[in-house]
C-alpha cells in the first residue's frame, strides 16, 4: 500500500488525502489535532472535549500529565465514589 502524500503550499496549508479523510471521518470545518513525539508527528481527529475539559468535569482543579491512564482513573474515582461504607 503506497503511503499519503501531500505537499505544503507557499502558505504553509497542506491536503489532507482523501482516504485519511475518510478514515478520520472529517471534512471541511473539521479540527484536528497534531502532537509530536520525537521525529513523529501523530494527526488525529479533534473530539468535542479536550483530556483537560473531561479532568476538570471529573476531578477538578488541573489535569495531570497526560501520561496517566484516564480510564484506570476514572474507574477509581468511580469505585471510590460508589463504595459501600
Amino acid at each position: 500500500m503506497a503511503r499519503a502524500q501531500s505537499k505544503l503550499t507557499a502558505q504553509s496549508e497542506i491536503a489532507v488525502p482523501a482516504e485519511i479523510r475518510r478514515k478520520l471521518g472529517i471534512g471541511p470545518g473539521s479540527i484536528v489535532e497534531w502532537e509530536q513525539d520525537g521525529e513523529l508527528v501523530f494527526v488525529r481527529r479533534a473530539g468535542r472535549y479536550s483530556f483537560e475539559d473531561v479532568h476538570r468535569a471529573l476531578f477538578g482543579g488541573q489535569p495531570p500529565e497526560k501520561s496517566v491512564d484516564v480510564k484506570a482513573t476514572i474507574a477509581k474515582h468511580i469505585r471510590a465514589k460508589h463504595a459501600r461504607r
